[in-house]
């Protein structure tokens, strides 16, 4: 999409004063995920929009958002998804597209002003896509990342440029806010280490979200499950086809069996799009 330049005044000096000023680690300290699903009939132009347009002005050329992928559930990855009913999508086959971004450790704050800014341009000048629903969608802060092979390999900074094959994004509640610590607890010293060994998947990474602010866009709804919830992104170097029964389809038993309190809402496989295309638009429906 090609727009006119701005020849309004764009404050350029303002620019130096906050580059000398706040963090400016790699680590990423908190992401976007957000899992939306385009309505019947406006596949290819929603695909479009969002690879064309809105993955660069409205996330990639943000600061401190330093990294992105998207990923898509064709038809036969939605069928494979658990459990039935689901807290986070219903159907449980609602979301075809997966978005993850990084955002600079300690930046969140500078980062949600911005964006909460140039949405407001985007929806003003035209440039947001309506047809769509946002099935999960949330800004969350790092909790841990579990490795498969321990130093070796790209780290939870390369995950979303590293050519993974594929991702399964896990969605986790407890009944009670006082339940969740024990249950990071355990995801990340027992659960995590003993899935990932010797299975396809090369790092897991744990979240939880962080409510959106009150200025944020109308057809965002505001975050569930603040308290309550974790979010895991396991990033698989095998098609998710593959291994979900052996590694994947499994796992909201043995989270249930362990007694903290805790379900599985969501485990939904993904592959990654191919950027510039219109691959598997075609195959997103029954």
């Amino acid at each position: 999409m090609s727009e006119a330049p701005d020849t309004a005044d764009t404050r350029s000096d303002t620019y130096a004063e906050l580059a000398s000023v706040g963090p400016y680690g790699v680590r990423p300290g908190h992401a976007l995920i957000t899992m939306v699903e385009p309505h019947p009939g406006h596949e290819y132009a929603y695909n479009r929009w969002y690879e064309d347009d809105h993955y660069y002005a409205g996330a990639m050329a943000m600061p401190w958002m330093y990294a992105g992928r998207r990923w898509v559930a064709p038809r036969d990855l939605q069928l494979l998804r658990r459990p039935e009913k689901s807290a986070v999508a219903e159907p449980v086959t609602a979301g075809c597209y997966l978005s993850t971004y990084w955002i600079t450790e300690g930046r969140y704050a500078e980062h949600m002003k911005w964006t909460v800014g140039i949405n407001k341009r985007l929806n003003r000048d035209g440039r947001v896509y309506q047809d769509r629903t946002h099935v999960f969608t949330a800004f969350q802060d790092h909790e841990a990342t579990v490795y498969r092979d321990g130093a070796a390999g790209p780290r939870d900074v390369h995950a979303l440029d590293h050519p993974y094959a594929g991702l399964v994004l896990e969605v986790v509640d407890v009944e009670r806010a006082e339940q969740r610590p024990a249950l990071v607890e355990w995801l990340r010293t027992k659960h995590l280490p003993r899935a990932v060994a010797g299975s396809p998947a090369a790092l897991v990474t744990l979240f939880r979200p962080t409510p959106l602010p009150g200025d944020r866009m109308t057809y965002v709804k505001q975050v569930e499950g603040v308290d309550t919830r974790l979010t895991l992104l396991w990033f698989l170097e095998a098609d998710p086809r593959e291994c979900w029964e052996e590694h994947f389809a499994g796992l909201g038993d043995q989270v249930a069996a362990a007694g903290l309190g805790a379900r599985v809402e969501l485990m939904a496989p993904f592959v990654p799009t191919v950027p510039g295309t219109d691959r598997y638009v075609d195959r997103l429906r029954a």
